[in-house]
């Protein structure tokens, strides 16, 4: 078993993002499961260069371990994304030969104009197809006016989440084709990630319930890949008080803010457990590893977090 924490250095990580770490860990290790610490930054327009130590000082800061990462070393290194791109070269080579991608020259305004409405939440609309009428051994248009889209299957694809049960759906019509590079030629976050997690043997990933139509775009490139993908657990989100996510309108929750103003480690560790309904409003722990043992998916609080710049501590 290999769970693993996957942070995006584009910036500060917020109250949200401790929770679904936490959470993760509390998961992994229950089962004795490796971790692996992975730094997601192929977003480069939005990737803060500063984000990066601070991610890891944060996670370390709220009483977090990993077994491979970064600072580590392990049998699957480099751990930062920007210094694997010919492992994922590699696999677009493979989706092109294969005929399962295309070129795309379609801008987000075309595709907003002209898709129909999303199935899911916080997804924009899907695309319909413009460019897809594409085939291996046509002409490519230039360099920077084109991203590589992947054809998705009408065929149905479930899975079994440990949070939400049994999700499906057929993507074509629902996700739509989708891209795995940005129009700069770099892999996009779809592909990254499949590839990164197939390759660091994971087999668990915890993270955001916003995120389950991700999940049914990388399923179809691990099926590509002759691959099976993780087990999944798609957590509650931390939320304003407006029920969105957390955001800069909400106030600073940025946990290296709230580190300053004098909050514990151990304060956001009972928070997090006791909102996920695995600590009582009376009990505390010291340390997040004291939590490990209290856990059950079975046991979540399967609402959203409200959380507050000021009022949660």
């Amino acid at each position: 078993m290999v769970g693993r924490f996957a942070p995006s250095p584009t910036g500060a990580q917020h109250l949200g993002n401790a929770r679904t770490y936490l959470l993760a860990y509390w998961a992994a290790r229950k089962q004795g499961a490796r971790i692996v610490f992975r730094m997601e930054d192929v977003d480069s327009p939005r990737v803060k260069p500063w984000a990066v130590k601070q991610a890891m000082d944060d996670l370390r800061w709220l009483g977090l371990e990993w077994d491979e990462g970064p600072d580590l070393g392990g049998p699957a290194a480099p751990y930062q994304q920007t210094l694997r791109m010919p492992r994922y070269l590699s696999v677009l080579e493979k989706l092109i030969e294969a005929d399962r991608v295309y070129p795309c020259t379609c801008s987000r305004k075309d595709i907003e104009s002209a898709g129909s409405a999303p199935h899911f939440d916080h997804e924009p609309a899907v695309y319909p197809g413009t460019c897809s009428h594409w085939q291996r051994g046509q002409p490519i248009p230039k360099a920077g006016a084109f991203c590589w889209r992947f054809r998705s299957s009408p065929n149905l694809y479930q899975f079994m989440d440990d949070v939400l049960g049994m999700q499906m759906t057929r993507p074509a019509e629902t996700l739509g084709d989708f891209p795995v590079t940005q129009k700069t030629g770099e892999p996009a976050y779809q592909l990254a990630v499949v590839v990164d997690d197939h390759e660091m043997g994971i087999t668990e990933v915890v993270r955001g319930n916003d995120l389950v139509a991700s999940t049914f775009r990388q399923m179809q490139i691990f099926e590509f890949l002759g691959a099976a993908p993780p087990r999944y657990a798609h957590v509650p989100l931390v939320v304003g008080q407006d029920g969105h996510r957390l955001a800069k309108r909400h106030g600073d929750t940025r946990l290296s803010t709230i580190r300053e103003r004098g909050v514990s480690a151990a304060q956001i560790v009972n928070w997090a457990a006791r909102t996920a309904g695995f600590l009582s409003e009376d009990e505390s722990v010291g340390h997040a590893s004291e939590v490990v043992e209290r856990f059950n998916w079975k046991a979540l609080n399967p609402n959203c977090v409200v959380a507050d710049a000021w009022g949660t501590f």
